[in-house]
């Protein structure tokens, strides 16, 4: 069975193809490294991580990006032996603005070389590529930044000359939502004569809903399914996937389809989605002529495949990282900056992960966090680290990570006196925490082992020192402090605006004071279920 979500944890806004029998998923990423992630799988079942694409600041740059902004809704598709890869990377977020560039770049393997971006326009975000014959044509929601005014207006589509690499033509309004509102994500589809046009509507929350529409022409006018959405889990508290929303179609070798959509699981009806928004697939029954449908118009936890699988691949919830490959693996994101050796330094050291200390935990240029998604409720990330602080303003441990304004961090710090002390900090919407009954004296501890655990809505973090067992640290915190719930910012007149990532665990460092402090980290840990 298709089990969702199939890319469980922080992977929204997937934008699935087929290219021959592969199948591809790209999603957000947001403000970590690297940009727009990619899955493959043979049979809808199974996915493999690919890594990101956008590895360099030659392709993207997110020096300074705030918290959920970065890159928005990724397309990928494959035409005339060419990959094409449309992202907008969002700048703003506040008082009806997002200042959303978009870039397209292209490569003729999905592995790279990509070529530089192009620069395309930045009238919205969720752009999409519809190809048809020798023509290209891009859409996108259309923002409008007037008060009063819809801030999103609707989907406008402009036609891409490949050859020349620009836009061309004229822009048009093709559709300009229904009551629902929020209309964004389009993606276009031609079957049996007529355009069929797939956008989210809702918002990305508890209203999300996917929205289809059909013409005899490319650029309307559209007439919206009778049936309603298409998928929607609004009005259903009782499912397991929520928010449902955000979709984009493939077909099978053989005609089937199926969609591939955004999903959050919260941890109480309507409560906290600490996982952050997910991808999942639904079968979809599209007769000759007729409407694409998901049965019974809300989310499946389980979908029949296209074909019988011999065998999922099976895991044993554990995932161990020994450093010893010259890159970070595709688990591994880094925040606002490129894993590259000057601070992320797997060379330094055989077997070890160097992490050169960086900025702050506010700090939106050089921080220096490697971190990887939380993709179960019950979970943890356990490392082994070497550290000697100097002063209190190096610091080195393990998080748990939503933005930088909400985290529980375990670490290893000098005080005054040059003791070396295991503490523990909360963030909570910008207040910190200290917690006294925590702090452990570790001077002399050559190498200190480190473990955050989730239990649901609760997260413990432990210690082990060299040969002896796990201590847990004393202090249950609240883990649903790392959801997009909690980070939203809700401002009177404007569009809800949630958090848009989800948690991660990792491995962080700070050098406050930029004197060359450092961490090695041996190994790192991730288990999903109990300890």
């Amino acid at each position: 069975m298709i089990r969702n979500p199939v890319l469980p944890g922080f992977n929204p806004d997937p934008s699935i193809l087929r290219v021959g029998a592969d199948y591809y998923i790209a999603t957000s990423t947001f403000e970590w490294y690297p940009g727009v992630r990619i899955h493959h799988s043979t049979d809808l079942v199974t996915w493999r991580a690919l890594g990101g694409v956008l590895t360099e600041k030659r392709l993207l740059d997110l020096t300074n990006a705030d918290d959920s902004c970065g890159v928005w809704a990724p397309d990928l598709s494959y035409v005339d032996g060419t990959w094409y890869l449309l992202y907008t990377d969002v700048a703003s977020f506040a008082s009806g603005y997002w200042d959303p560039q978009n870039y397209l770049i292209t490569a003729s393997d999905l592995a790279g070389p990509w070529s530089d971006p192009v620069v395309l326009h930045a009238r919205g975000f969720d752009s999409s590529l519809y190809h048809e014959g020798d023509d290209t044509w891009m859409l996108s929601m259309t923002a409008d930044w007037r008060p009063g005014r819809n801030r999103f207006a609707g989907i406008q589509i402009q036609r891409y000359d490949r050859e020349s690499q620009r836009l061309v033509g004229e822009e048009r309004m093709i559709f300009e939502g229904t009551e629902v509102g929020v209309t964004e994500g389009p993606h276009v589809y031609r079957r049996d004569g007529w355009y069929y046009l797939v956008t989210a509507e809702g918002g990305t929350s508890w209203e999300h809903q996917i929205t289809v529409a059909r013409s005899r022409s490319l650029f309307g006018p559209y007439e919206t399914d009778p049936s309603g959405p298409m998928l929607t889990s609004h009005g259903h508290p009782e499912l397991a996937l929520q928010k449902a929303g955000h979709g984009s179609l493939v077909s099978t070798p053989d005609g089937r389809w199926y969609l591939a959509h955004l999903a959050a699981r919260p941890y109480s009806p309507l409560g906290p989605c600490v996982l952050g928004r997910e991808t999942a697939i639904q079968a979809v029954d599209w007769p000759e002529g007729g409407w694409p449908r998901v049965d019974g118009g809300v989310p499946a936890e389980t979908v029949l495949p296209p074909s019988p699988v011999d065998s999922a691949q099976e895991t044993d919830g554990v995932d161990h990282d020994g450093f010893d490959s010259p890159t970070l693996g595709p688990e591994w994101s880094t925040l606002r900056r490129p894993a590259t050796p000057d601070w992320a330094d797997l060379a330094a050291r055989p077997s070890h992960l160097r992490l050169h200390g960086g900025q702050s935990p506010v700090g939106r240029q050089r921080p220096s966090l490697v971190a990887r998604r939380v993709t179960a409720p019950v979970c943890s990330l356990e490392t082994e680290v070497e550290f000697t602080p100097a002063t209190y303003r190096q610091l080195a441990g393990i998080t748990a990570y939503y933005n930088t304004r909400n985290w529980h961090y375990a670490y290893v710090t000098a005080d005054d006196d040059g003791r070396a002390f295991l503490e523990v900090l909360t963030d909570d919407s910008g207040r910190l925490t200290q917690y006294p009954e925590c702090r452990v004296d570790v001077t002399g501890v050559s190498k200190l082992r480190l473990r955050v655990s989730f239990d649901g809505p609760d997260l413990r973090f432990a210690y082990a020192l060299p040969g002896g067992e796990w201590q847990e640290l004393p202090a249950k915190l609240d883990a649903t402090i790392l959801s997009d719930e909690h980070a939203a910012r809700i401002v009177d007149g404007e569009p809800e605006a949630w958090g848009f990532t989800g948690a991660f665990v990792g491995l962080w460092v700070q050098d406050l004071g930029a004197d060359g402090g450092y961490a090695d980290f041996d190994s790192a840990t991730y288990r999903t279920g109990p300890l």
